[in-house]
């Protein structure tokens, strides 16, 4: 089975001109349940966590300023969605999804967030589109709750996990490693435990070379307890915000190769979906759908 976090606010609907990066959040769910990948017992709606489990990754005043929807007007820019009491709900039930995650993949080997992926947010601010980091809320959770001594999070979205490197810099328990494109947003990077800035047009096969070549070494290395993995789809060459080009059977590929090693390994993994932003929409559905079809062969 797939145990798969999903609430319907994460569809929350934005003012015209936002409305495209959360359409899929309404289709995904859809699509896993109309071919059969997942089924409605599958599911499970987030709650709110826990505020001590928030404030155990992000500053108290930034917090405070979002639940009262009090954040200075350059800070909500930064962040691209204009902000709402809905917005900020979406974003506890997001990571509050990702924290019921963590039990469910020591239980079971895998978990899934419908959303999350949300590395861009920082311990003190939000950007681009996110607001609480919730893979890095769900490691620090692990780390102070005595789950797991070494954890790893393997970021491959396009663009840098900037939020989640600064949130872990001199944090020995969370190891950090991102690979992204060189030229993407974030223009200034933060400096993850390990990152691979990869050049724009790179495709599959170097993509999954380089991968294959780092992902076991760095496994064997940290000996990690519990792996996030970060399963973004906006490498595929027709992303509008990404700059590699990967093809869907290449994403598909990166897929098979870190979770059938964290199977392999017995390595518990809490996976997040991450950006996509093809013009088409089925590209993006696609693309995502393959990460659950590749998980629900595996486990």
């Amino acid at each position: 089975m797939l145990l798969i976090a999903y609430h319907p606010i994460y569809k929350h609907p934005l003012p015209e001109g936002h409305r495209f990066p959360m359409i899929k959040y309404e289709l995904l769910p859809q699509q896993l349940l109309h071919e059969g990948t997942a089924n409605p017992a599958d599911f499970y709606e987030p709650g709110l966590p826990d505020m001590g489990n928030i404030l155990a990754v992000h500053d108290k005043n930034y917090v405070d300023e979002l639940l009262n929807l009090t954040l200075d007007p350059r800070a909500v820019r930064k962040i691209g969605f204009p902000l709402s009491a809905e917005l900020v709900e979406r974003e506890l039930r997001i990571a509050q999804g990702t924290i019921w995650g963590v039990h469910q993949a020591m239980q079971h080997g895998i978990a899934f967030n419908i959303a999350g992926g949300t590395h861009h947010a920082y311990s003190d601010r939000g950007e681009a589109f996110c607001l609480l980091n919730d893979q890095a809320i769900g490691a620090q959770y692990l780390v102070n709750n005595k789950l797991a001594k070494k954890v790893l999070i393997v970021d491959l979205d396009v663009h840098q996990g900037n939020g989640t490197a600064e949130i872990f810099t001199g944090n020995d328990a969370v190891f950090t490693f991102s690979m992204h494109g060189k030229t993407n947003y974030p223009f200034k990077k933060e400096l993850s435990d390990l990152d691979i800035a990869l050049p724009d047009n790179t495709g599959d096969e170097e993509y999954l070379s380089i991968l294959r070549e780092t992902l076991p070494k760095l496994i064997d290395e940290q000996k990690p307890d519990f792996i996030f993995y970060l399963s973004g789809v906006d490498i595929l060459a027709s992303d509008k915000l990404g700059k590699l080009g990967c093809s869907i059977n290449g994403c598909k590929q990166r897929d098979e190769f870190v979770l059938s090693l964290c199977y392999k390994l017995s390595i518990p993994v809490q996976c997040s979906m991450g950006g996509g932003y093809s013009p088409d929409i089925k590209v993006i559905i696609e693309a995502h759908t393959n990460t659950y079809r590749v998980a629900r062969d595996l486990y």
